[in-house]
């Protein structure tokens, strides 16, 4: 009975090593695995007999792998970052996700931008020119007018007329 409870005992924390080993949030290959292991050791005994990390050349030349298997073996082993995890080691404190985000509807920007952009290139000249001045470039209807050759009351019906135009080509 104590051999039976002994092998189930090994058997189970061999399952256990396992899990640990080999259940993280990325699968990698065990020949993967070990060559980082390897490399790691390497490392351990370089770092250890002369204080320097050797390089990637050396160390394929070392393990007589091409420099690719290395970089794919120390980047395999990495732990992987998360957008969500925290910048600080404190609780509640911000996430690299929060830092970036700018809680706008960007995707509704974007749609925005490209729909007055289509509709402003389907004007003639004059009222491109009007429009950009007007809303783009902050200009007043008087200044334009000027610079148009025309009163300042042509530049409001014609402004009027175009929003119209835009705000039916949208609904």
């Amino acid at each position: 009975m104590y051999e039976y409870l002994l092998m189930q005992y090994h058997i189970l924390f061999g399952e256990i090593k396992r899990f640990l080993r080999d259940d993280g949030p990325i699968k990698v290959s065990r020949s993967i695995k070990e060559l980082a292991s390897k490399i790691n050791e390497i490392q351990r005994q370089n770092i250890n007999k002369t204080g320097e990390e050797l390089q990637i050349t050396e160390l394929a030349k070392k393990l007589n792998v091409s420099k690719e298997e290395i970089v794919v073996a120390l980047d395999a082993i990495r732990r992987p970052e998360s957008i969500d995890e925290e910048i600080y080691d404190e609780a509640g404190g911000e996430t690299k996700i929060s830092k970036i985000s700018t809680n706008k509807d960007e995707a509704g920007t974007i749609i925005n931008n490209l729909c007055i952009k289509e509709l402003i290139n389907e004007l003639n000249d004059r009222e491109k020119k009007i429009i950009i001045l007007r809303y783009f470039k902050g200009k007043t209807q008087s200044e334009i007018a000027s610079m148009l050759g025309i009163t300042q009351v042509q530049v409001s019906r014609i402004e009027k007329k175009i929003l119209t135009q835009m705000r039916e080509k949208i609904a």
